[in-house]
């Protein structure tokens, strides 16, 4: 009676999944890529700023960690390799005593020399090896990501600095107009033409215009900060000269499309690592099954 139960069984229900989309004509599976490299940053054509993206792509610390994780993933790729090859040991010894029987000294010397190694009979270690490449190659695209961060990073921070020297000049132009219009205005207000608040607003709009430049010198200061630490150097001698002057800086800005294809995600070293590191993960699957058969080794040894 305990094991009776009323009622329908669970059944799961069935979806009917179309072959592929109505939507789908000319599209195709994705195929991931590392990024080319180029040094894109030329485009905007300042000197200045391809300095700073080279000092930051030869000294930042991220980079460096990226790139060391980057050689340790090779290595776990060589030391996977080396199972497909037998492993081989050497020794050698050498003693010195007194003979019981015609107390003279006796030297002695021995060698020894072993062998083994374990077929790869199911695969384990290809697919040790292949998990191997395909993190060493995800390895790669993240450090790739970690370049592209950086120098992104690098750009936008100067851009908006000399952004900022251009809008300190309007300010400087700004304050000394409106400290001519504040004495123009008292001077006014003197001889009885103007009213007291005219000298009140007119100090204001000077007040303001002044705050808004301490404002501007604060940003640029922490935008020098930022350069100085993405190029690997100490913020406390680290500057950047105003442009002299600040109104003739043009940064020549490359032409964007209005569209651009979808190919470009392919581009993307975030999505190439994603990809990589899925081909990884299904490597390992191989190496777990292969632990559940039974392993082969074959040895010799031999002394004198």
């Amino acid at each position: 009676m305990a094991s009776c139960a009323v009622g329908p069984d669970y059944v799961r229900p069935t979806v009917e999944v179309p072959a592929a989309y109505k939507e789908g004509a000319g599209w195709k599976t994705a195929q991931p890529r590392p990024v080319d490299g180029r040094p894109w940053w030329e485009w905007y054509g300042d000197e200045t700023l391809n300095g700073l993206v080279v000092a930051a792509n030869a000294a930042n610390q991220n980079l460096r960690q990226a790139e060391a994780q980057y050689r340790q993933a090779k290595a776990i790729v060589d030391a996977a390799r080396a199972g497909f090859f037998p492993t081989v040991g050497g020794s050698a010894t050498a003693g010195r005593g007194v003979s019981n029987v015609s107390g003279q000294d006796v030297t002695s010397f021995g060698a020894g020399l072993s062998a083994s190694w374990e077929p790869d009979l199911w695969g384990g270690v290809r697919r040790a090896v292949e998990s191997g490449e395909a993190s060493a190659e995800a390895s790669a695209d993240n450090l790739a990501a970690a370049r592209l961060s950086i120098q992104t990073a690098v750009a936008e921070d100067y851009l908006q600095l000399r952004y900022i020297d251009v809008q300190r000049e309007l300010y400087a132009n700004t304050t000394v107009a409106y400290a001519k219009a504040l004495k123009l205005t008292q001077a006014q207000y003197g001889s009885g033409v103007a009213q007291r608040s005219d000298v009140a607003l007119a100090e204001t709009q000077l007040k303001t215009a002044q705050a808004q430049a301490v404002d501007l010198d604060a940003q640029r200061a922490q935008l020098e900060h930022a350069i100085a630490i993405l190029t690997g150097r100490p913020p406390a001698g680290f500057s950047l000269p105003e442009a002299a002057p600040a109104a003739k800086f043009q940064a020549r800005m490359p032409a964007i499309p209005s569209t651009v294809p979808s190919e470009l995600l392919e581009s993307r070293p975030d999505i190439a690592a994603a990809e990589r590191l899925a081909a990884a993960a299904n490597a390992n699957i191989g190496v777990a099954k292969a632990a559940y058969y039974p392993q082969l080794a074959l040895g010799a040894s031999g002394s004198g």
